[in-house]
């Protein structure tokens, strides 16, 4: 079966005409009327009436209307779907990130310039964060410390500083930064040793031969705020993280191994893609 004929086809009949027919497609009516003759002769028919100023559907012409009608518009419909994700007035786009907060003044931007965009958002740590990018899972990431890849196009948008976190009752919580050896045999409440963020805080302290009291490992750093608002113990968290928490302090560490980098991330193949792009120069106007 040929499309091109179902198609000249469906537009004559919508039409009444095969010149408005031939309008509608872009095409001319001698290639509309090849396209009729060619289906009413290969299927051994006669598809329409034609008078000097219409073309009237017959019989076999109306039952196969019947069917090409809906089916053309749903093609429609898929065109004007795709034609609104060009031009951005609507979509949806998934983004991984491994923190919500660096991620959360993009998505508002986003959401301001193109309101009818849908966004998906994964939560994981940066290692889920990137197989989601990788496996397509994700169009777009926000990565902590991301490792170049043959597969990834990376553009850095912020650099953040790790800080410990205490409660607003500690003796420290005044102070606008401290030494990481202070830290040495402290009370400390740390994320997961395979977060980004512990382990710059651990290669800090082994470079300084710092070795503080870990109480507690936990797997998020909503739980280390808590624990550390509480009194359990002194927590890290990167300077993009603390939030404003009334209950907690967070003060910056010294030291230039104590930074983390953090990057906007995509597959390389798919960078063009307009969308895609849209997300990246409004992450680009935080740098």
């Amino acid at each position: 079966m040929n499309l091109f004929q179902l198609r000249a086809f469906d537009a004559v009949s919508r039409e009444g005409s095969f010149t408005r027919a031939a309008r509608r497609l872009c095409i001319s009516q001698p290639a509309v009327t090849g396209h009729i003759k060619a289906l009413e002769e290969r299927y051994d028919l006669v598809l329409f009436r034609r008078t000097a100023r219409s073309a009237e559907l017959t019989p076999q012409g109306q039952a196969l209307a019947e069917l090409t009608g809906p089916l053309f518009g749903l093609v429609e419909r898929a065109e004007d779907l795709l034609e609104a994700n060009r031009n951005l007035v609507s979509g949806r786009i998934e983004i991984a990130v491994d923190s919500p907060h660096i991620v959360m003044p993009l998505l508002a931007r986003l959401r301001a310039r193109h309101p009818g965009i849908v966004v998906g958002l994964r939560l994981g740590n940066a290692a889920e964060t990137r197989e989601a990018l990788l496996a397509e899972r994700a169009s777009v990431a926000v990565l902590t410390e991301a490792q170049a890849h043959p597969d990834l196009h990376l553009e850095d948008i912020a650099v953040s500083r790790i800080c410990a976190v205490l409660a607003r009752t500690h003796p420290w919580a005044g102070r606008s930064g401290l030494d990481p050896g202070e830290l040495d045999g402290v009370a400390m409440v740390l994320r997961e040793p395979d977060s980004v963020t512990r382990r710059t805080f651990d290669r800090a302290c082994a470079a300084r031969g710092i070795r503080p009291n870990v109480l507690m490992e936990l797997d998020s750093r909503e739980a280390v705020i808590e624990a550390a608002a509480a009194g359990i113990g002194i927590g890290i968290v990167s300077s993009l993280e603390c939030g404003h928490d009334g209950r907690v302090a967070a003060i910056p560490l010294a030291g230039p191994d104590l930074t983390n980098r953090h990057a906007i991330a995509c597959l390389a193949r798919r960078r063009g893609l307009r969308l895609i792009r849209t997300v990246f120069d409004l992450a680009a106007t935080d740098r």
